[in-house]
């Protein structure tokens, strides 16, 4: 057997260690949670996150990716028709290691594997900052249109400005019309 280049295997050979990642893949899909020896679970995290990420593009070329990597068919659709669209609003991190006690026959130690579904903080921090924004839009919309209001409301007393200083040009031509007409009686 040829030495591996990125550690140990599990099992014998390289068509083994696929069958227990595959197999394992689609114990975690199906039952969302599974415990396992720690150097397993470490192997199965990114194997899962890359069959949930093609299943989240939802294509017929990424369906026929997974199912060479999950031959299970029904665990296939419940992964695109189910799974995928509750990690729409994630980056990646689908899956939670949590350590264990170490098994009790041979003293390995043990990991639980599981599929994050429940919101996180960082999906709930976006939501909130999205709707801050939108409110602070609201707002700015709210000053334009009082700020809008006011400028139209502006050449209106401008108008009215411009008549009072009209009357008084006017009454000063009447006074000096009149003033003149007495001028003229005199």
């Amino acid at each position: 057997m040829p030495t591996p280049k990125k550690g140990a295997r599990l099992g014998g050979s390289a068509a083994q260690q696929a069958h227990l990642l595959s197999n394992m893949a689609a114990s975690l899909i199906e039952h969302g949670a599974i415990k396992t020896t720690d150097a397993k679970a470490k192997l199965l995290r990114p194997y899962v996150e890359k069959l949930i990420t093609k299943a989240k593009s939802g294509t017929v070329a990424d369906r026929r990716e997974v199912a060479k990597k999950i031959p299970h068919k029904d665990v296939v659709a419940y992964l695109f028709n189910e799974l995928a669209p509750k990690f729409e609003n994630r980056e990646g991190g689908y899956t939670r290691t949590i350590k264990l006690e170490n098994r009790s026959g041979d003293n390995a130690p043990m990991s639980q594997i599981s599929l994050v579904l429940e919101e996180t903080v960082s999906a709930e921090a976006s939501r909130a900052t999205r709707a801050a924004a939108s409110k602070k839009a609201e707002e700015e919309k709210a000053e334009e249109t009082t700020a809008a209001e006011e400028t139209t409301e502006a050449p209106a007393e401008e108008a009215t400005e411009a008549e009072a200083t009209e009357a008084p040009a006017e009454e000063t031509a009447a006074d000096e019309a009149e003033s003149a007409e007495d001028k003229e009686e005199k």
